[in-house]
C-alpha cells in the first residue's frame, strides 16, 4: 500500500488520489456512512424575496434588481408560493411542520453572493424529523430519515473562463451571473442512514420522482434545479462514525454514485496507510475519476448565523397546514400500489410508471382508451419509452399521442396488423405524425385474415410439399415452421400467423386421413 498517494489531483501526504490506484486492501471490512443535502429549486414565477422573474437560459444579469443584488436600504418580502411549495415538500416527507419558523443570515463571502450573506434557516426550519421509504430494484426496502427541510435563497452562478492549466476547473478567471441569485430553494438534509453509493443513487432517484409529482420543481439536474451534496465517512461496522468529508454539487445520479465510490475508496486507502482523514470539502472530476481537496469543511459557527432582521417570523396555523396537505397529489408509493391493484400490473412495471408521472399519466389514458391495460403497459414501457429515450423527447412532446396509439393497438387486436407490423407502423407514426390507418392504407400493410384466401394458399403449399407433410404426420412438429414460412413468403409476411397455424394443422391432419 502506498502511504503517499500520487497523481495530478493530490500531493504526497494529502490523502487524495487520482482514481487510478488498484485496490490492495479488504474493502469489505469497512462500512460507509452517507448523508445527503439536496437543494431543490422551486418552480415559482418570481424569486424568493423580490419580484424578479425566475427563468433559465436568459442572457446573464437580466433578471436582477436592488433587492436580490443586496443594495443598501432595500427590504426583502417573502414569496408566499415558495412557502406553500416548501410546506408541500415537508408534508410529503412526513416532516413535522413548525408552527413558527424564522429566517437567518448565513454569513460568508463568495463572488456569487452579492450581499455577502445568504438568507436561509438555521435552528427553526420549516420541517423537522421526516422520512422517505425507498425501494431497491430487488424489492427490498429501507428508510432514510429526513433531518430537516428548510427554505433559503439560491446564490448566483459562476462561469469559469480562460484556459490556465493545473486548475480543477481549467480556468484562470470567472464571470458571475446573478440571474439565479435569490431563486427560492428548499434544502433537504437526510440522516446518515445510507450505507452504499447505490443506495444514495436510488434514494435520490426516488426523491426526484416525489418532487416532480408534487409539482414544486422541474428537478432538472442539468439546469441545476436539483443539486446534491454528499457527506461521507467510513468506519469498521459497529464503530462510532468516522471523520466526514463533503462532496459538492453532484449533478447527475451516475456522478453521485461514482463520486461516492471514489471518495470511499480514497478514505479506506488513507486509513489503511495509517493516515488520518481530514474533514474537508472535496471535488470529484467525472472525466478522470479524481478526488481533490477544495477547502476545509465549515461548521455552523463559521457562518455566524443570526436572525434576519428584515423578515418577520412565519407562523403556519393548523388550518393552513391541513389545506396544503389536502392539496397533495397522489404520491409515487401510493400510485404504485393502486396501479398494481387497479390494472393487475407486476410490481416492477407499476414502480416504473408510478416513478415517472408523465409516463404514468400517458399509460392510464392509453389503458382507458384501448381497454387493455396489460398491452398498454407493455407499449408504454417498451416501444414508447425506447423512442423517447432514443430521441431525447419528453412525454408531453411525443408526436404519437394517446388516441392514435390506442387506434394502433386496436388494429393489432382485430387482426389487421401483427405485432411486428405494429412496431413498424409506430415508427412511421413517430417520424411522420400520420395515424395508423393512413399508414396501413398508403403502404399496403395489414394482415391477410380472410379464411378463404388463406385456406387456398395453405392447401396449395401442403400439396406441393408431400415430404415435409409426411414428416409432420410422423410427429416432427418443427416441420410446421417450414410450412408457416412458405405461407408467409407467398403473402409477403402479411398472413395472420394464428390463422395460418390453425389452417396448416387442419390441412396436414386432413392430408393424413
Amino acid at each position: 500500500m502506498n502511504a503517499a498517494p500520487t497523481g495530478k489531483s493530490g500531493a504526497a501526504g494529502d490523502g487524495l488520489n487520482d482514481g487510478s490506484r488498484e485496490p490492495t486492501v479488504d474493502r469489505e471490512a469497512w462500512e460507509s456512512v452517507i448523508g445527503l443535502e439536496i437543494h431543490v429549486q422551486l418552480s415559482t414565477q418570481t424569486k424568493m424575496f423580490c419580484g424578479c422573474t425566475v427563468t433559465f437560459g436568459d442572457p446573464p444579469n437580466t433578471h436582477v434588481c436592488p433587492v436580490c443584488l443586496g443594495h443598501p436600504g432595500v427590504l426583502p418580502v417573502c414569496n408566499e408560493r415558495a412557502i406553500e411549495y416548501a410546506t408541500r415538500i415537508a408534508l410529503a416527507l412526513d416532516c413535522r411542520i413548525a408552527e413558527r419558523t424564522v429566517f437567518h443570515r448565513k454569513n460568508y463571502f463568495y463572488p456569487d453572493l452579492p450581499k455577502a450573506y445568504q438568507i436561509s434557516q438555521y435552528d427553526q426550519p420549516l420541517g423537522l424529523g421526516g422520512h422517505l421509504d425507498v425501494e431497491l430494484e430487488d424489492g427490498s426496502r429501507f428508510t432514510v430519515g429526513i433531518t430537516r427541510a428548510h427554505m433559503e435563497e439560491d446564490a448566483g452562478k459562476l462561469v469559469h473562463a480562460g484556459g490556465a492549466s493545473g486548475r480543477i476547473d481549467g480556468a484562470d478567471y470567472s464571470l458571475v451571473d446573478f440571474n439565479r441569485g435569490g431563486i427560492p430553494l428548499v434544502e433537504i438534509v437526510t440522516e446518515p442512514d445510507l450505507r452504499t453509493p447505490d443506495q444514495a443513487r436510488v434514494f435520490l432517484v426516488q426523491l426526484r420522482s416525489l418532487l416532480q409529482q408534487l409539482g414544486v420543481s422541474d428537478v432538472n439536474m442539468e439546469e441545476g434545479s436539483l443539486r446534491c451534496d454528499a457527506n461521507v465517512s467510513i468506519r469498521r461496522p459497529g464503530d462510532p462514525f468516522g471523520t466526514k468529508t463533503e462532496l459538492k454539487n453532484m449533478n447527475s445520479f451516475r456522478f453521485l454514485q461514482r463520486g461516492l465510490e471514489a471518495e470511499i475508496e480514497r478514505q479506506i486507502d488513507t486509513l489503511e496507510a495509517g493516515e488520518t482523514v481530514v474533514q474537508q470539502t472535496v471535488h470529484f472530476d467525472p472525466a478522470s475519476g479524481a478526488v481533490s481537496a477544495l477547502r476545509s469543511k465549515e461548521e455552523a459557527h463559521d457562518y455566524r448565523y443570526f436572525p434576519e432582521p428584515d423578515l418577520t417570523p412565519i407562523e403556519l396555523d393548523a388550518e393552513y397546514v391541513e389545506r396544503v396537505r389536502e392539496s397533495l397529489p397522489e404520491l409515487p408509493a401510493a400510485r404504485k400500489e393502486r396501479l398494481m391493484e387497479q390494472y393487475s400490473l407486476p410490481a416492477k412495471d407499476a414502480a416504473a410508471l408510478a416513478g415517472n408521472k408523465p409516463l404514468g399519466d400517458y399509460f392510464e389514458e392509453l389503458a382507458a382508451a384501448s381497454g387493455d391495460a396489460r398491452t398498454a403497459a407493455n407499449w408504454v414501457l417498451g416501444d414508447l419509452s425506447a423512442y423517447l429515450n432514443t430521441s431525447g423527447v419528453e412525454v408531453a412532446d411525443c408526436p404519437v399521442k394517446v388516441a392514435p396509439l390506442a387506434e394502433l393497438l386496436g388494429l393489432v387486436d382485430d387482426g389487421t396488423l401483427s405485432g411486428k407490423m405494429a412496431k413498424e407502423v409506430f415508427e412511421t407514426m413517430a417520424s411522420t405524425g400520420k395515424d395508423a390507418k393512413t399508414i396501413v392504407a398508403e403502404e399496403g400493410l395489414g394482415q391477410i385474415s380472410d379464411l378463404g384466401e388463406l385456406e387456398t394458399i395453405v392447401v396449395r403449399i401442403v400439396a406441393a410439399n408431400p415430404g415435409p407433410a409426411e414428416e409432420f404426420r410422423q410427429g416432427r412438429e418443427k416441420v410446421l415452421g417450414f410450412f408457416v414460412g412458405q405461407v408467409m413468403k407467398e403473402t409477403q409476411g402479411q398472413a395472420n400467423p394464428q390463422i395460418v397455424n390453425d389452417l396448416l394443422r387442419k390441412q396436414l391432419g386432413a392430408s393424413g386421413v
